[in-house]
């Protein structure tokens, strides 16, 4: 078999698995968020923290609450990593430095998971076990419940609350990952990927650092974090070990984003909805596989920085899908690409990670596209837009310019202070085109919450912990205020019966209106920067 029919089979594999588990778990997150009872484990965790699930937020309180238990959420994985040297199962390892511990903690609570030290030279079991692998669950269940709560802002009307925070983020960590993540971890194992509570293992007399490797590979990849272990990430044999663990990480990284825009078809009682928020999502992300995938192949060098375990095609897909999502794991070397191969991964960043996104990030960032589309159809025929029965009139779209622009301006910004700065020079591997590559990477991935990165930067000076941080920081939150609010606006709205003049949301028009305008907004902003870097770059 020849490496592209055995690329193609991948890709046939993948697609379908996500087919056959599209509509059962799609349906079941949409009942998870809509009933009413509560399990034991959730009703013992609302007694103890003394919460009330009956009682329903408006968005500012539902704000409140991502904010402040993310908050407490980084004041705790900071405080861990500063005193790892009198935890259990530490192995010598002494606390993590300041400017370290201050990135790393911002980096998990952001579902960014951006790594700026070595895992299993810094990292103690314990801080890896009750610090980072806690934060991938439950910063992926905030994002989740952001997502569920801009639903209910489109479905509810003529009201104040989006539902409760706490109640959400227990459901979707507890119903939903949970279970997921443990099949997962079952399944990893059974292919190889490594489970030990020891800190290495001998191999023909040399010792190879070892971790409980397959509970966090499983909810790294599910829930979109990206994090890894070992400091090889996915390309390491103990994170993935043979082409069918490859497959089934890109599979769970995929899994749930594109089964809520299934969840969200049935919580707004159109299943059509849904539909055409997942084409528009396998649109970009199978051209910008097909970019990667031909680039990488044609390249001068086409193996290099891959494992020849997964080959040119199982790199290109891992690749296009985890910076297609916010998930920031890599099975190869994304600064070892060619330029256009390189600017490919990058660019699925730019586009903000909706093709299809993060857990939750995707489909409310998808969703604010959505708004952004119909308000350039409105001022094209002259009419006050509408979306799902919803007008949009100057606070919705306020509210959602505000959310797409947080992200370029962070990312600019930091990009280009870090251009001018005397110590980047020192600490890029590179110098001309590629060298910017590197900087535009490491920011876009910090602004866009993924955590992969151009590994050729070395950024473990003080500014770049503290700048990428920020930008970490102000990409993930920004956003999610915007969303919320803009949830509070439209569920304050009655619905608007649907006329001869309302834009259908269900068919191709929307479709190509919605795709044209997530490349549109892309290459407005970026292009300028990428003719400097990646486009540079590949037309040399």
């Amino acid at each position: 078999m020849s490496p592209l029919v055995a690329g193609l089979v991948q890709v046939g594999i993948l697609v379908a698995a996500l087919a056959v588990v599209y509509r059962p778990l799609g349906d079941y997150m949409a009942r998870v968020f809509t009933t009413k009872g509560h399990l034991k484990a959730e009703k013992a965790i609302y007694r103890f923290a003394r919460i009330d699930p009956r009682a329903e937020q408006k968005w500012s309180t539902y704000a409140y609450g991502v904010l402040g238990f993310s908050f407490v959420g980084i004041v705790f994985l900071y405080v861990i990593q500063r005193v790892q040297s009198v935890l259990p199962f530490n192995f010598d390892r002494g606390n993590v430095p300041e400017g370290m511990s201050f990135n790393t903690a911002i980096s998990f609570v952001t579902n960014t998971n951006w790594q700026s030290y070595v895992p299993e030279a810094v990292m103690g079991h314990t801080v890896q076990m009750i610090g980072l692998t806690v934060q991938n669950f439950v910063s992926a269940a905030v994002g989740l419940a952001v997502a569920i709560a801009l639903v209910r802002g489109f479905v509810r009307s003529q009201t104040d609350r989006l539902g409760n925070f706490w109640v959400d983020l227990v459901r979707g960590a507890i119903r939903i990952l949970l279970p997921l993540a443990f099949i997962a971890a079952i399944v990893l194992i059974i292919t190889g990927v490594t489970m030990s509570l020891k800190s290495g293992v001998d191999v023909d007399g040399q010792t190879i650092a070892n971790a409980p490797v397959a509970g966090q590979e499983a909810i790294k990849e599910l829930g979109t974090n990206g994090g890894g272990v070992l400091n090889a990430n996915s390309a390491h044999p103990f994170e993935n070990p043979n082409e069918w663990s490859n497959l089934i990480e890109i599979f769970l990284l995929l899994v749930i984003p594109v089964a809520l825009t299934r969840t969200f078809g049935q919580l707004v009682g159109n299943k059509k909805q849904g539909y055409v928020l997942l084409g528009v999502m396998g649109v970009i992300w199978s051209a910008m596989l097909t970019v990667i995938w031909v680039a990488e192949a044609n390249g001068l060098r086409p193996l290099e920085g891959k494992e020849l375990r997964f080959g040119i095609s199982g790199s290109a897909l891992f690749a296009n899908s985890t910076t297609g999502t916010s998930t920031g794991a890599i099975n190869s070397l994304h600064d070892s690409f060619t330029g256009l191969g390189g600017g490919g991964t990058l660019l699925n960043m730019l586009f903000g990670e909706m093709t299809p996104g993060g857990v939750g990030t995707g489909l409310y960032s998808v969703l604010v596209m959505a708004i952004i589309a119909m308000f350039l159809a409105g001022l094209m025929v002259g009419r006050t837009p509408e979306y799902l029965g919803k007008k949009l009139g100057r606070k919705e779209v306020t509210a959602a310019a505000v959310s797409i622009l947080a992200m370029p301006t962070v990312l600019l910004i930091g990009a280009g202070i870090a251009a001018i700065l005397p110590s980047t020079q020192g600490a890029l591997n590179n110098p001309g085109e590629h060298g910017l590559s590197e900087i535009l990477y490491a920011y876009a991935s910090a602004s866009n919450n993924n955590g992969s990165a151009f590994a050729g930067i070395t950024v473990t000076n003080d500014w770049f912990q503290s700048s990428l941080g920020l930008c970490m920081l102000f990409g993930r939150f920004i956003p999610i205020i915007a969303v919320l609010a803009l949830a509070g606006s439209l569920a304050a709205q009655k619905k608007v019966p649907v006329t001869a003049g309302t834009l259908p949301t269900t068919g191709p028009l929307f479709a190509t209106l919605l795709t044209g305008s997530i490349v549109l907004v892309a290459a407005l902003t970026f292009v300028p920067a990428l003719a400097l870097g990646p486009i540079a770059e590949a037309l040399l």
